[in-house]
C-alpha cells in the first residue's frame, strides 16, 4: 500500500486538469440540491411521519448500498466501453429528474423510492466518474485532484444544509417548498456536466478483454488493492450515516429549523480540510493522513458520547468533519494508485460496492443502538472499529 513517488513539485491548483475542476462543480451544484433534502429528511420522517430511528438507519443504509451495487457494474461497463462521461452522465440525470418526487411524495413509500433512485443515480455516475478524474490527472496530482472533487463536493454540502435553514425560516418551516427549491441545483449540474467535462483522448477501452467481473480479472487487481479495500470496509462500519448526527442534534433539542446547522458544520470542516490532506498526501503519502483521519474520527465519537450539551456536539460535529476530509479524498487517490489503468472502473466499482455493504450494516446497527441502548452505544461503537482500523493501517504501514 505504498503511494505514488512522491513529487517535489509545489502542487498548485493550476495544474489540475479542466475537466476535475468541471466535475467538482458538478458535485458542487449536486450536492447542494442532495443536502438541501436530506438535512431535513430524517427529522421530517421521524417527526411528520413518526417513523423509528431503527427505520431511518434501515432506510439509509438501503439507500447507500443500493449506490453501492449500481457502482460496481457501472464502473465495469465503464471499463468495457471507455465511456466514462456517458455513464455519469446517465447517473446524474437520472439523480436530477427523481428530484421532484420529493416534494410530491404522499407518504414514507413515495420517499423511500425516491431516496433508492436517487442512489441509483449516484451509483451509475460514482466509479466512472472517479475513474475519468484518474484518467485525466498525472499520478502526482491524484491526491490533490480528488482532494479539490472532495472539497468542492462538500461545499455543496455545506451550502445545501444553509439554504435549507433559510428557507425553513422564510417558509415557516413548510418541508416540501424547501424540496422544490432543491430541483434548480440538480438540473444546473447536469447542464455543466454536458458541456463542460471532456474525456481523455485514449480512453481506456477494453472491448477486446475478458469481463472485468470475471475472477481472473479481479485478481489482476492485487493483492495491495484488496488489502485497501479489507481496511476500508472496517472504517466504513466505524462512519455510520450522517443523519445519526442530525438526530444527535435533536436529541439536545434543536428545532428543525437549526437541525441542519449540524450538517453545515460537519460539511465546513470536511471542505475547507479535504483539498489541503489531498495534497499534503501527495507529498508525505497516503498512510500518515489516513492515519490521522481515523484518530480524528475516534476523538469525535468520544466528544459525541460523552461530553454534554452545545459544546460536545459543535466539537464532536467538527472532528467528523475533519475526518472526512482526511479519508475520502486519500481513499479515492490510493484506489487510482493501487489498480491497473484499464481496471480502474472495476476497481472503484468493486471498492464502492463492499464499503456500500459495510454502510448497510453499519447504519443498521447504529439505529438499532440507539433505540436500544441510547446514543452513547451508536457512537462508543463507532470509535472501537475506528480503533480496530487503525490498528489495521498501523499494521500494514509497518
Amino acid at each position: 500500500m505504498n503511494s505514488v513517488p512522491h513529487s517535489r513539485r509545489r502542487h498548485s491548483l493550476a495544474l489540475i486538469p479542466r475537466s476535475v475542476w468541471a466535475l467538482g462543480f458538478v458535485s458542487l451544484l449536486m450536492d447542494i440540491s442532495s443536502e438541501m433534502i436530506h438535512a431535513l429528511l430524517p427529522l421530517y420522517m421521524v417527526s411528520v411521519l413518526g417513523t423509528s430511528v431503527l427505520a431511518v438507519g434501515l432506510i439509509e443504509g438501503i439507500a447507500e448500498a443500493t449506490a453501492a451495487f449500481t457502482k460496481v457494474f457501472s464502473g465495469t461497463l465503464s471499463d468495457r466501453l471507455g465511456k466514462r462521461k456517458l455513464l455519469t452522465v446517465i447517473g446524474y440525470g437520472l439523480a436530477a429528474v427523481t428530484k421532484p418526487v420529493f416534494p410530491l411524495a404522499p407518504g414514507l413509500e413515495w420517499l423511500t423510492a425516491a431516496r433508492f433512485l436517487d442512489r441509483v443515480g449516484k451509483g451509475i455516475r460514482g466509479a466512472p466518474r472517479d475513474a475519468l478524474i484518474a484518467d485525466v490527472t498525472p499520478a502526482e496530482l491524484r491526491g490533490a485532484a480528488f482532494g479539490l472533487r472532495q472539497a468542492l463536493d462538500t461545499v455543496g454540502a455545506f451550502f445545501g444544509p444553509l439554504l435549507a435553514i433559510l428557507l425553513m425560516w422564510l417558509t415557516a418551516s413548510h418541508f416540501q417548498t424547501v424540496f422544490w427549491v432543491a430541483v434548480v441545483p440538480a438540473f444546473m449540474a447536469l447542464y455543466v456536466l454536458v458541456a463542460f467535462v471532456r474525456e481523455p483522448d485514449k480512453p481506456a477501452a477494453t472491448s477486446a478483454r475478458a469481463a472485468p467481473l470475471a475472477l481472473r480479472e479481479l485478481a489482476r487487481l492485487g493483492n495491495r488493492y484488496w488489502r485497501l479495500v479489507m481496511l476500508a470496509t472496517l472504517f466504513t462500519l466505524a462512519r455510520f450515516s450522517e443523519a445519526f448526527l442530525l438526530l444527535r442534534g435533536q436529541a439536545l433539542g434543536l428545532a428543525a429549523l437549526w437541525a441542519p446547522a449540524v450538517l453545515v458544520l460537519m460539511s465546513l470542516a470536511y471542505a475547507l480540510s479535504a483539498y489541503p490532506a489531498g495534497a499534503l498526501s501527495d507529498r508525505i503519502g497516503r498512510q500518515g493522513v489516513l492515519m490521522a483521519g481515523l484518530a480524528l474520527l475516534v476523538m469525535a465519537d468520544l466528544l459525541l458520547a460523552w461530553l454534554p450539551g452545545l459544546p460536545g456536539l459543535v466539537l464532536g460535529v467538527t472532528l467528523w468533519g475533519l475526518h472526512m476530509g482526511f479519508t475520502q479524498g486519500v481513499f479515492s487517490a490510493l484506489i487510482a494508485d493501487s489498480a491497473p489503468e484499464a481496471l480502474r472502473g472495476t476497481a472503484f466499482g468493486v471498492f464502492y460496492l463492499v464499503t456500500g455493504v459495510a454502510l448497510l450494516v453499519a447504519s443498521v446497527l447504529a439505529g438499532g443502538l440507539w433505540d436500544w441502548a441510547g446514543y452513547r452505544a451508536t457512537f462508543m461503537v463507532g470509535g472501537g472499529f475506528a480503533l480496530i482500523t487503525l490498528a489495521g493501517l498501523w499494521f500494514t504501514r509497518r
